[in-house]
């Protein structure tokens, strides 16, 4: 199977790199300047018209969004790998539910707390950052309650959806999300980014 991952390191197809390298998926890597605006060019469009990365092209069929790569990465190999619960499992369940809380839920405040704090100076707001923190420590408390009662997401074993859920945890930390405050989260992402997957960026 020909996959293609068209990314840029320090960037949101980073997550997608570390998840192929975690389940030993064989892929070439294309990389996009998105700081020359690469991303913009005729022929990426074709890929991804929103110009953007990630994307990700199977037999020459492109996808976009990291969230619907990651599931179906997840679907594809992870099952056999034993990253990803099978089909038609309450962990499976559990599984969608959590990655779509950490890109859609917990994302949505994190772009919020981007727009406030490194946005254009006509959007930053201390006020906006103060509240978005609030929302973001509440969730985090939701998350810290599931992992004091067990170590990884979905209970005994690291998978994916640590990967996918730390990736977005990641990122907040760095716009200063209040993660530390939040014991077993903190426990928890240190161990997910000390993974060996988890340091690709070159």
């Amino acid at each position: 199977m020909s996959i293609v991952l068209y990314w840029h390191p320090m960037s949101s197809a980073s997550p997608i790199a570390c998840a192929l390298v975690e389940l030993g998926v064989p892929h070439e890597r294309v990389k996009v300047d998105i700081r020359t605006g690469e991303q913009r060019r005729p022929e990426y469009l074709a890929l991804n018209p929103n110009g953007k990365v990630p994307t990700l092209t199977v037999e020459g069929a492109p996808m976009f969004e990291a969230l619907a790569i990651h599931l179906w990465l997840g679907h594809r190999f992870g099952i056999e790998r034993g990253l990803w619960p099978a089909a038609g499992t309450p962990e499976a369940l559990q599984a969608l539910s959590w990655c779509a809380w950490g890109y859609v839920t917990y994302g949505a405040l994190v772009g919020r707390l981007h727009v406030a704090t490194q946005g254009e100076e006509v959007w930053r707001s201390a006020a906006q950052a103060e509240a978005t923190m609030r929302g973001l420590s509440e969730l985090l408390a939701v998350l810290d309650a599931r992992l004091a009662a067990q170590p990884w997401m979905l209970g005994a074993d690291y998978s994916l959806v640590d990967l996918v859920v730390g990736s977005v945890l990641g990122y907040s930390v760095y716009l200063g999300a209040p993660v530390n405050d939040h014991p077993h989260v903190k426990d928890w992402l240190a161990r997910v980014q000390a993974r060996p997957a988890m340091q690709i960026e070159s």
